[in-house]
């Protein structure tokens, strides 16, 4: 193997999967999910990385990212990301541009993982051995029904000590939702999440309201771009509650006006989004810095390796559609067992190996 190991190939796909059942949340409805995959070669390896983003990013890729890393060495993996984040200052950094990135980082972190021969979470580093997962799904779009089964089966199928659900669609039906909810998961801790919906006043009457069913996480009560809505709720709401949000971080800037404030309680990244492996471990140690839990957001299979890592981390997004596609499309995707996953540490990289032909039906072209 050479010690360069230089890039040698940048190759992108996308893929467009039909949900289950019509899926809803506060502010959006959808029918599919939109996987886009990285795969780079180097030395007679090939690291594999990806995204949940929109099918254009495989253009971006290809087209404008893929040569400004074409012959650096896979090892120099700060490098390629810096000029990565540098191609695409008059394209806006935030966005399609940043999952581009980040599906760009994982796919080297799992090259150099490969060229290494070791598994990720050993390369990263490691404070723990299992990553608590919370069930997430009760889409605003599910019958009472629906919603009380899927809940349920995370508590008594995959042991999740938390779930989290929906609201936001029909305000007025929320109390309701909750309390059916509430109803077959026994003393397992409830979530919501709202994705933004309400104004900051709306949402803290609802807050009040969500506390007598025991809501211990209220997620985007208001826009993540409401700072002050945020920092509203994380003082006045019920002191059980805690206010979560950060999903849409794709920089540390963005993490810097959510922590400087305070608006959170606890602070999501995804590493979908936020610059892959390399941008989740700076989010990771500005967290520690500043005494705030982290929490990783869907994309399970992805964010295990780096989540054992990370100092501060509470758990993370044990989301429907991302497991479904995630064991669909992926050999050696986890499986939760007592409310865990856990790394394969005989696998070199992520220890993930893509479906091509389960997954040829869905590409898009």
């Amino acid at each position: 193997m050479s010690c360069e190991a230089p890039i040698r190939q940048v190759v992108a796909a996308a893929y467009d999967i039909p949900t289950d059942a019509p899926e809803a949340d506060g502010t959006l409805e959808w029918d599919s999910t939109t996987l886009v995959i990285v795969r780079i070669e180097a030395a007679g390896e090939t690291g594999l990385g990806y995204t949940y983003s929109d099918a254009s990013i495989t253009r971006l890729i290809s087209g404008k990212l893929a040569p400004v890393i074409d012959g650096r060495s896979a090892f120099d993996i700060a490098g390629a990301g810096a000029a990565l984040w540098r191609s695409v200052r008059n394209l806006g950094r935030s966005g399609l541009a940043a999952t581009a990135i980040s599906a760009i980082d994982t796919a080297l972190w799992d090259l150099k993982a490969r060229l290494l021969r070791v598994p990720m979470a050993r390369l990263l580093g490691m404070c723990r051995d299992e990553v608590a997962v919370y069930g997430s799904g009760g889409f605003t779009s599910y019958s009472d029904a629906q919603l009380q089964t899927q809940l349920a089966g995370w508590v008594e199928r995959d042991g999740c000590r938390w779930v989290k659900m929906k609201i936001g669609s029909e305000p007025t039906r929320d109390p309701h939702r909750v309390k059916v909810a509430r109803s077959v998961i026994g003393d397992a801790g409830l979530f919501v999440d709202a994705n933004g919906a309400f104004a900051a006043k709306q949402a803290l009457r609802l807050a009040v309201q969500m506390a007598e069913y025991d809501v211990t996480w209220f997620e985007e009560p208001v826009s993540s771009d409401d700072l002050a809505g945020l920092a509203l709720m994380r003082a006045d709401g019920p002191p059980r509650m805690d206010i979560a949000a950060g999903e849409y971080i794709y920089t540390q800037d963005d993490a810097q006006r959510l922590l400087r404030r305070p608006s959170v309680d606890v602070l999501q990244a995804d590493v979908t989004r936020c610059g892959g492996i390399s941008g989740f471990m700076k989010l990771a140690a500005l967290c520690e810095a500043r005494h705030v839990d982290l929490s990783g957001h869907c994309a399970p299979a992805l964010h295990l390796h780096v989540a054992c890592g990370a100092a501060r981390l509470r758990h993370l997004e044990w989301f429907h559609d991302h497991v479904r596609i995630e064991h669909m499309l992926f050999d050696g995707a986890p499986v939760a067992q007592d409310g865990c996953i856990r790394p394969d540490l005989s696998q070199p990289g992520y220890g993930l190996v893509f479906k091509e032909r389960d997954a040829e039906q869905f590409e898009v072209r």
